[in-house]
């Protein structure tokens, strides 16, 4: 440590460099940030749910005929449902795991002892996601290309489709593991994906249900973010106002019910 001083007409003043103390908010919101992402894409699990499932799933299903997906190509209906599992499970299944373990060794505790705020922890958190859900919607956008998507639609709308299915999953993902213990957090987790992945309308139709488990099934975020991204991007909607309600109605419980019943240790 190096000191300089001044000698004034009371005595001398050091000044100390390095100064102690906290960073600017900013810095240390992103340098969370980029450490969760890097947590998030070293990991094999997460890897494996975030990025390998939907892409074999995608090159699967649009490569062989196994599922009657309707008039049109494969891809163009199997695409929109891929972009949205893909959000679930980053936002959901991978956020809702990773937080639960943290909190169960205390990582949650002493980072809320830190100078970093609550508040800006969940921001990083959210970020991280954020930053996840582009990598993996580029890489399944060129993959769909390749297969031969043609997307129609409003950008606008895609992107705040994805937008508020994001804060839908999230909410949720942070309410399951700020009040489940880690090991129910990941045996739920894995098995809400797998039955959303089955009946969210991602690759099997809804209208291939029984009529009142449509209407049941139509209500789940997976299938308000599949059945939205899908009229935009295969039918060329401008804007499915239905779709969007129900995701911003889940964004709003599913953050408000975290915010107050997250526990941090």
């Amino acid at each position: 440590m190096t000191t300089t001083s001044t000698t004034g007409g009371t005595g001398a003043t050091g000044t100390y460099a390095p100064r102690p103390g906290a960073a600017p908010l900013g810095r240390m919101i992103a340098a969370q940030a980029v450490l969760e992402t890097k947590m998030l894409l070293r990991n094999g699990e997460q890897l494996l749910l975030t990025v390998i499932i939907p892409t074999l799933l995608l090159v699967l299903f649009s490569s062989v005929d196994i599922i009657d997906t309707g008039a049109g190509e494969a891809v163009d209906f199997l695409t929109p449902g891929i972009l949205a599992l893909a959000v679930m499970s980053t936002a959901f299944t991978g956020q809702a795991i990773a937080t639960g373990f943290e909190r169960r060794y205390g990582v949650l505790k002493r980072l809320a002892a830190s100078p970093l705020p609550r508040w800006a922890l969940m921001t990083a958190k959210t970020a991280s996601v954020l930053v996840t859900e582009v990598l993996q919607i580029a890489l399944l956008t060129v993959i769909a290309f390749a297969l031969g998507w043609s997307p129609h639609g409003n950008p606008a709308a895609v992107l705040l489709l994805l937008v508020l299915g994001t804060a839908a999953f999230s909410g949720l993902g942070l309410l399951m593991a700020g009040t489940l213990k880690a090991e129910a957090t990941l045996a739920a987790a894995n098995l809400v994906f797998l039955l959303l992945l089955v009946g969210g309308g991602v690759i099997v139709p809804l209208d291939r249900f029984p009529d009142a488990a449509q209407s049941v099934l139509g209500l789940l975020p997976i299938s308000a973010l599949s059945d939205g991204l899908r009229d935009v991007l295969q039918h060329g909607a401008a804007m499915p106002w239905g779709d969007l309600g129900i995701l911003a109605g889940w964004a709003v419980v599913g953050l408000a019910a975290a915010g107050k019943f997250f526990r941090w240790e």
